[in-house]
């Protein structure tokens, strides 16, 4: 979608400073993403307003001010650090006679760059197409409505309809090849529900090093680098847990503040390994400043894609970087695990981890031997279908004895489908 000659590009940023917190953003994290779109900002434009302007989301004052900023530079596009309107973006672009960007479309821009594998490629063009299909303009204004002779009079269809048609038409086919994909993890999830193999899924600010923490707990060659969003794809492991056996154990792409709906929506077929996952490892980058408001972010959109409910451990990485900060594990009033600090770059706290981890997963797990009446085929039949059962034994008077293994939160919901209490469940002692 957005061409880059190899030699980069040099940017004038603009930030404003709005007393309503839906505007707030933070021009320093801007500066990053920049930098992470390998385009070279020359220089910041700052301000501050009550309200963005309707046509321009800048000031008269300040558009002169970016005018003659982009003059002098001889920058090439200029970039918003907040949300702009299609019809602002297009009288922006008019009047400084260059592109302009807003927020979105440098994370869109950075995703392009990134994705590798053939899935991610697809959620990026996906995410680019729906964001580019509300910036459509006539480039094409010498052609009027196309009007054939004799027999092919008409209104006909102008460059800006087909254009529309076409940008649809490659929305629904990329969506048919996400949905295959999506089925295909499914498939992949089931199988690891069948084989008893609970999957930890690494979640978190972009930058906070879960990469280079994945990397170290599977000793893989994962790419890891000091910038926002290096990882899109999704990378799975296996792991043998102390206690517990093996795991599997991903890596997936970074939050960040107002991370772009359309994005999130792309990106779900990815991100359905933190919505199924057994754990979730929250990772935070504990030396960063605005700590607790990238926690508050990540926890958002966590909610967002609906993965709130799944169990969460607490990493504070990078203590590397922090005096006299030990590793360590913090327990809760239950006394289980709630909070590690750990170093992904030394290696301090990853045996403390593993073996906090091993804890809340093995507490997570149900292993029960149950028995079924002839009326209660309907539980059993979804505790094969969840791939839960161990073992059976027909007795002669019809019932069924099961042994049952699974997740907690699976043996809940399944509970729930079936229309079934705690105390309708006739549990047995495991032998």
């Amino acid at each position: 979608m957005f061409e880059r000659p190899d030699f980069g590009e040099r940017a004038v940023l603009v930030h404003l400073e709005f007393p309503t917190e839906s505007h707030s953003e933070d021009p320093t994290e801007f500066r990053e993403l920049v930098r992470s779109a390998n385009v070279e900002p020359v220089c910041t434009i700052t301000g501050s307003r009550s309200q963005p302007s309707p046509r321009y989301f800048v000031g008269e004052g300040k558009m002169e001010e970016i005018r003659q900023a982009v003059t002098d530079a001889e920058a090439d596009v200029v970039l918003f650090n907040h949300t702009l309107s299609p019809s602002q973006e297009r009288n922006l672009e008019r009047a400084f006679k260059c592109r302009v960007l807003d927020r979105t479309g440098v994370i869109l821009d950075i995703f392009a760059q990134r994705a590798r594998t053939h899935e991610g490629k697809l959620q990026v063009e996906l995410a680019q197409l729906e964001h580019m299909s509300t910036r459509l303009v006539r480039g094409w204004t010498h052609l009027e409505r196309q009007k054939g002779g004799i027999g092919l009079r008409g209104p006909g269809e102008t460059q800006l309809e087909t254009d529309r048609r076409l940008l649809r038409g490659r929305i629904k086919s990329i969506n048919r090849r996400l949905d295959k994909v999506r089925r295909q993890r499914d498939q992949g999830r089931r199988a690891r529900k069948r084989a008893d193999m609970p999957t930890v899924s690494l979640v978190g600010y972009t930058n906070a090093g879960k990469s280079t923490l994945f990397n170290r707990l599977t000793e893989s060659h994962v790419f890891a680098a000091n910038q926002l969003f290096a990882t899109l794809d999704p990378t799975l492991r296996r792991l043998e847990l102390p206690d517990l056996g093996p795991m599997v154990l991903a890596d997936t792409v970074g939050f960040i503040r107002h991370l772009p709906h359309k994005l999130v929506e792309a990106f779900r077929a990815t991100l359905e390994e933190t919505i199924e996952a057994s754990l979730l490892v929250h990772v935070i980058d504990a030396n960063d400043e605005r700590r607790d408001d990238n926690i508050e972010q990540v926890e958002t959109v966590l909610a967002e894609i609906g993965a709130d409910e799944v169990p969460v451990l607490q990493v504070y990485n990078k203590i590397d970087c922090m005096d006299g900060v030990a590793p360590r594990v913090e327990r809760d009033g239950e006394g289980k695990p709630v909070r590690a600090w750990v170093s992904a770059v030394s290696g301090a706290g990853l045996t403390e981890l593993l073996d906090a981890i091993s804890e809340l997963l093995v507490e997570d797990v149900i292993h029960e031997r149950l028995r079924l009446t002839p009326g209660q085929g309907k539980l059993r039949a979804l505790f094969y279908g969840a791939g839960a059962v161990v073992g059976e034994q027909q007795l002669d008077n019809g019932d069924a004895e099961l042994e049952v293994r699974m997740q907690m939160r699976d043996w809940n919901q399944l509970l729930r489908r079936a229309g079934t209490g705690e105390a309708e469940v006739n549990r047995l002692r495991l032998p």
